[in-house]
């Protein structure tokens, strides 16, 4: 191994198994919802999940575009850039975190009614989302804590804080739900116990890193403008996931429109897809730090390292997890659902999941580049294509095939982001532009 190999494992075992927490939180809430006698439970999980996902990811560029910019100021040594890029992305991620939970009935409410449930799933859906909202702050001052610990290059930090909040919330799930019977709703309790908890531990740890000699200052704190400014580098990462978040929620509601066994049968194998994902992205965001270090650096030398180090453990990390899947695919469904008429629906689109790791990796790694080289309008413009040019012509051209083809789109948008980022990467690299002044 190479000292960059090493760095990037340095950088990125922490984030994996920081990553890992996350779906296996999934895996628990399915887990304990699988178990009970009636699949509209972990239907309703599933919608309400999806939901705030799209809610919250919408503003996940306070994570990326968070991670991308404090990665460049660590590689100037800038510590007055470090600080103030925190305070101010806190700053916004309560704001918009308040707004949320005073605005969330209507949101809720068109949320449900395009993902279009069945009744009993969607009333089942509307009370857990009720519950979940009041998380929003907590979630959102997360992305930015753990968006400038990983900047910052240090990974250890959101480990910590997010394997200890997610053992809290899966303790809790189990407790809520198969001691107190509390089904859905105590899914939704322990999930808000634990984003608080996770945002504290977070604080703590940031203020023990905060840069020797800087001071606080009101300069720090900053003016209008400087928000705005923030806002503004990150839009294309906010167009960039609201696209991406859409196209999951309209696999949900395309599975839900085909009845809640493939609903759960569809939750159950996307659960896998958060394991594929998380996994992976442990060497994305080691290279969003490596490569962001590099641009702050203007060392094309450190980029060219830090991105054939990424490529190399990603393409390695999909086949193991490839291999996974085809030998215990089934085991692992059976695992997650005891319900027979779902767990015979998801060992029927199993095949689906055994691609998904070798096609999603590619735009894994390169989000993980743009992210640090912050070439954010790239990331939104691939997207688009793919969303729009690729993904919904497909499942269009598709819908005879029922949930096959729902499937079949999904690993087309992979492919399509694939194709579109390498060409750009390839482009840029062939052209000298990554280290361009100009910004996103």
């Amino acid at each position: 191994m190479t000292s960059t190999d090493h760095r990037l494992w340095g950088l990125a075992w922490p984030l994996m198994l920081t990553n890992l927490t996350v779906p296996l939180l999934g895996l628990v809430d399915t887990a304990v919802l699988g178990h009970l006698d009636s699949p509209e439970y972990l239907g309703a999980v599933a919608v309400g999940a999806n939901l705030f996902n799209i809610l919250y990811w919408t503003f996940g560029f306070m994570r990326m575009g968070t991670t991308g910019l404090a990665a460049q100021a660590w590689g100037k040594r800038d510590p007055f850039a470090q600080v103030a890029l925190l305070l101010r992305s806190i700053v916004l991620a309560v704001g918009i975190g308040l707004m949320l939970i005073v605005f969330h009935k209507p949101l809720i409410s068109v949320g449900l009614t395009l993902m279009n449930p069945s009744p009993a799933v969607a009333e089942l859906a509307a009370e857990y989302a009720a519950i979940r909202i009041w998380s929003a702050p907590a979630v959102l001052c997360q992305y930015t804590l753990v968006g400038w610990l990983i900047g910052t290059q240090f990974p250890r930090g959101p480990m910590v804080m997010l394997i200890i909040a997610n053992g809290i919330n899966i303790v809790l799930d189990v407790f809520f739900v198969t001691v107190l019977g509390w089904n859905s709703r105590g899914v939704a309790l322990a999930t808000v116990i634990a984003e608080y908890g996770a945002a504290l531990i977070g604080f703590a740890i940031v203020l023990r890193r905060m840069p020797e000699g800087q001071r606080l200052t009101r300069a720090l704190i900053g003016q209008v403008s400087d928000y705005l400014a923030i806002l503004q580098v990150n839009r294309y990462i906010m167009v960039r996931t609201i696209a991406l978040l859409l196209v999951l929620a309209f696999f949900t509601a395309q599975g839900a429109r085909q009845g809640d066994v493939i609903l759960a049968a569809n939750a159950v194998l996307i659960t896998f897809l958060l394991v594929i994902s998380n996994a992976l992205d442990g060497f994305a965001n080691a290279a969003e730090a490596l490569i962001g270090e590099a641009v702050g650096k203007g060392s094309r030398r450190r980029f060219r390292l830090a991105f054939r180090s990424a490529l190399r453990w990603s393409l390695w990390g999909s086949l193991i997890l490839t291999i996974v899947f085809v030998i215990g695919g089934r085991w692992l469904i059976s695992l997650l659902t005891g319900l027979e008429e779902v767990r015979t629906a998801a060992w029927q689109y199993l095949p689906w999941l055994w691609l998904l790791p070798l096609a999603a990796v590619w735009g894994f790694l390169l989000d993980g580049v743009f992210i640090g080289a912050t070439r954010t309008r790239e990331m939104q413009n691939t997207m688009l294509f793919s969303a729009l040019g690729v993904f919904l012509p497909v499942w269009w051209l598709s819908t005879g095939w029922g949930n096959h083809g729902l499937w079949l789109s999904l690993i087309a948008l992979m492919l399509a982001r694939a194709a579109s980022m390498g060409w750009l990467c390839w482009r840029y690299t062939r052209q000298d532009t990554w280290f361009s002044q100009r910004r996103p």
